[in-house]
C-alpha cells in the first residue's frame, strides 16, 4: 500500500504545529489573529487526514493477512479518537483571536498538551505504523 499522501498530510501538520510554536514564542496575543488562521487550517488537514485513514487505509490494513498487523493498526485507530476529540475541543477554544488574547497563559498551556500529543502520535504512525503497512 502508498502511503505517500498520509506521510505528506503529516509533514503539513507538523509544519503547522510548528509555526504555531513559532508565533507563539513571538507572542500570543501580538499573534492572535495569525495563530487562530493557523489552528483553522491545520483543523481542516487533520479532519482530512483521519477521514482518509478512517475510510481507506484502517480498513485496509484491517483485511490484510497480517493479524498482528490488524490489531496493531486498531489500537492506532482506537488511541485517535481520544487525541483527536482532544484536538477538536482545543481548535475550538483557540481558534478565534479574542480567545487568544484574553487567555494567554491558558492557550500554551493547551497548546503545550494537545500539540504535543498530535505531534508525538504522528512520529510513532512514522516511525512504527507506516513502514508496517508500507511493506504488506
Amino acid at each position: 500500500m502508498n502511503i505517500d499522501k498520509f506521510k505528506q498530510q503529516h509533514v503539513d501538520i507538523l509544519q503547522g504545529i510548528a509555526s504555531l510554536r513559532r508565533l507563539a514564542h513571538a507572542g500570543v496575543a501580538r499573534n492572535a489573529a495569525e495563530i487562530a488562521r493557523g489552528i483553522v487550517s491545520i483543523s481542516a488537514t487533520i479532519k482530512l487526514h483521519l477521514a482518509v485513514e478512517d475510510r481507506a487505509l484502517y480498513p485496509a490494513v484491517a483485511r490484510s493477512a497480517d493479524a498482528d498487523l490488524a490489531r496493531t493498526s486498531r489500537a492506532f485507530q482506537d488511541e485517535m479518537d481520544e487525541i483527536a476529540r482532544s484536538y477538536e475541543d482545543f481548535a475550538r477554544r483557540w481558534n478565534n483571536a479574542g480567545s487568544l488574547e484574553r487567555d494567554e497563559a491558558g492557550f500554551r498551556a493547551d497548546a503545550n498538551m494537545v500539540l504535543r500529543r498530535v505531534h508525538e502520535r504522528m512520529q510513532r504512525e512514522n516511525r512504527d505504523l507506516y513502514p508496517r503497512i508500507e511493506a504488506m
